[in-house]
């Protein structure tokens, strides 16, 4: 078996890009049974549909670089979940959670944009890995937009 080399900027966006799609999956769960609208509901499934399989393709690429990954950072983590729980038991309206998750998704994009400024030798495959997630993120929140 060969030693594969791979440059800091490959790694160091890997683990951004997977601790940002575990804190989509986490963001979408935390809603996801308060959603009453069925077609609302199906558009989360999708987005988390989409966040599992490109969760699974990064976990392949970490495993190949014997890489653990990220998590994302437990500030943002608690924080989220906070805001989250706060503002659903205020208003548990599909508008509020709507308003949650599109925010979630702005955040997401804008950090994977500038990680990919900040890591622009990292690997093709990386790169496009958080291309991916970004086109992920930005079609979420078009798409939720409806139920602000």
């Amino acid at each position: 078996m060969s030693v594969q080399i791979i440059n800091g900027d490959t790694i160091k966006l890997l683990r951004e890009c997977s601790a940002g799609i575990k804190m989509g999956i986490t963001s979408i769960n935390d809603v996801i049974d308060d959603i009453k609208n069925n077609d609302f509901k199906n558009t989360l499934i999708r987005c988390l549909n989409k966040h599992e399989e490109l969760e699974r393709e990064t976990e392949e690429i970490l495993n190949e670089y014997h890489d653990e990954g990220k998590e994302p950072d437990p500030i943002a983590k608690g924080m989220s979940w906070i805001k989250t729980n706060f503002k659903l038991a205020l208003d548990n309206s599909d508008s509020v959670a709507a308003d949650l998750i599109t925010d979630g998704c702005n955040m997401g994009v804008k950090s994977l944009r500038k990680y990919l400024n900040q890591y622009e030798a990292a690997e093709e495959k990386v790169k496009d890995i958080a291309k991916r997630l970004i086109t992920i993120e930005e079609d979420a929140a078009n798409d939720i937009r409806a139920y602000l």
